[in-house]
This record gives structure tokens, sequence and C-alpha cells, in this order.
């Protein structure tokens, strides 16, 4: 296996280098390969675009699920490409609308966790916030299963001042670097384990098993709360939009914030849904 992956480690370099027009007619390749020959995953994303969507048409669902596999292929290359781009290249293909919501936050001394779907490329897009933000910055992840792509994908993100903190160790790592200004990126929309579950909502027409890390995160330690959205105005090119929903967590009822991320994650797929990550398992466990 070993050969295999410095193959791969190769490969991957010599995708790094290749300029952008023709990393994405590579991607074009990859496209027919994984939805047509391969057929990746495909079963998961219809069965899940028919369930979030039941008043779409089959033509409507099939035309979201090629959008979303393309998305997903550059997205995948454009992640590769990390490890030979520029600052530079990073903010002229990554426009941040409103980053004074957390120039505003920073001013205040205050940490932030930052809210976040599986929403365009959150790999690729979140180092331009880096590039910008004075805050440290901290990614909470759940490292991967197999140890060489989790040491290679966790390099890729330590490119532009990332750290990362595994989702195990989140809460006593906050608490201990609660006085250095920090913005914690959680993607809140992953399956909780079985044994992990406490809280149901319905979430694009299906009862959903929730996290409350969020919530809870914020509450404990008082940090404000900004949802990052990232939206795809063309290929190649991404927009990040902030918005605040607090910086007073304690004065919201139990489940309150947690309710309005999941609406607000809601409508956000409901207005672009290709943009979301259909091929994941995210209701594998049903409530009894």
């Amino acid at each position: 296996m070993r050969i295999f992956y410095i193959i791969f480690s190769i490969k991957a370099w010599f995708i790094s280098i290749l300029p952008f027009r023709l990393l994405y007619i590579l991607s074009d390749f990859f496209y027919f390969l994984f939805y047509y020959i391969i057929r990746y995953r495909k079963k998961v994303v219809y069965q899940n675009l028919r369930n979030s969507f039941p008043d779409k048409t089959p033509e409507e669902i099939e035309k979201i699920a090629k959008k979303y596999f393309k998305n997903l292929c550059d997205m995948f290359l454009e992640v590769i490409k990390v490890k030979n781009i520029s600052e530079k290249q990073y903010l002229k293909r990554v426009k941040i609308k409103n980053i004074e919501v957390l120039d505003e936050l920073y001013s205040k001394n205050k940490s932030v966790v930052v809210a976040m779907g599986h929403i365009g490329n959150w790999e690729f897009t979140t180092h331009a916030v880096t590039i910008k933000s004075p805050y440290n910055h901290y990614g909470l992840i759940k490292p991967l299963t197999n140890e060489f792509f989790n040491n290679y994908l966790n390099k890729l993100r330590h490119r532009f001042n990332l750290k990362l903190i595994p989702y195990k160790q989140t809460l006593k790592f906050m608490a201990r670097n609660k006085n250095n200004l920090s913005l914690y990126y959680v993607a809140g929309d992953q399956t909780p384990a079985k044994g992990e579950i406490t809280y149901w909502t319905n979430f694009l027409n299906q009862e959903t098993a929730v996290y409350l890390g969020i919530e809870k995160m914020s509450k404990m330690l008082d940090f404000a709360i900004v949802f990052m959205d990232i939206q795809h105005p063309k290929r190649g090119y991404y927009e990040i939009e902030f918005t605040k929903f607090t910086d007073k967590p304690n004065e919201f009822k139990e489940l309150e914030i947690t309710e309005w991320y999941v609406r607000f994650l809601e409508n956000i797929i409901i207005k672009n849904p290709d943009n979301w990550l259909w091929s994941h398992k995210r209701w594998k466990h049903k409530k009894s």
C-alpha cells in the first residue's frame, strides 16, 4: 500500500502545479468517470435529493445531481491545488464580502464560533479567511480512518495559519485557550454517532439527528456565533458571507441557537441545492 500512497503523492503534486484552466479540464474527465462509470455514491445522492425535495420532478433531481457531481470533482482538485497556490491567487478566487463582521468582534475582544455547513468548497475557501483575519484560526476535525490521507489533508490545511483540533479534545482546548482571540470553524451538519444523539429536528423534510456542539461551545465560553456561507458564483470562484447571530449566546433559551443554525443552513441549501454535500450519508440513523 505504501507504493500506492507514494504514487498518489507524486500525481497530486503534478495536479497542484497545473493552471486552473487545465485543472478544470481534468475535473471534467473525473466527472464523467465518477458519474457515469464508477457511479460514486450515486444511489446515496439521488435518495438524499428525492427525500429532501419531494416536490421536485425526476428531471429536476437529475439536474441538481449532475451539477453536484461536477462541483464535487472541482472541489477535490481545488483542495489538491492548495499545495501550490499563493495568497494572491487565493484572494483573487475567494472574495470575502463582509470581513468587517469579524473585524468588529475582534475589536470587542470577542472569540467566535464560526458555524458552517458542508457548503461550497469549505476546505479550499477557509484559507482566505485565515489570510485576511488577525484571529487565531482553529478547525475542528474528525480524523480520517486512513492515516496517509489524513496526514496529507492535514498538511494542506496547515498551509495558511489554520490549526487543527480533534473534535474529542475541543472543549478542553477551547477552555484552556479562552484568553486568546480565536475563531473556531465548526461544521455542525455532520451525522452524530448513534450513541451521541441527544436531539432530533426536521431538516430538509426529514427527521434528523443534530449536534448541539455550536450551542454548547458558545454558551460555555461566552463566544460570539457567526455563520459562514460559501457560494459559488462561477467556476473557480467563491464568495464568503458572514452573518452574525449573536455575541451574547447565554441570552438564548435551550436549543434556540441550534434551531437557528439548522433553519439558516436549510434555507441556504434550498436556494442552491447543488452546493451541499449530498454524497454524505446524513440520514443513516433513524429516530426510533
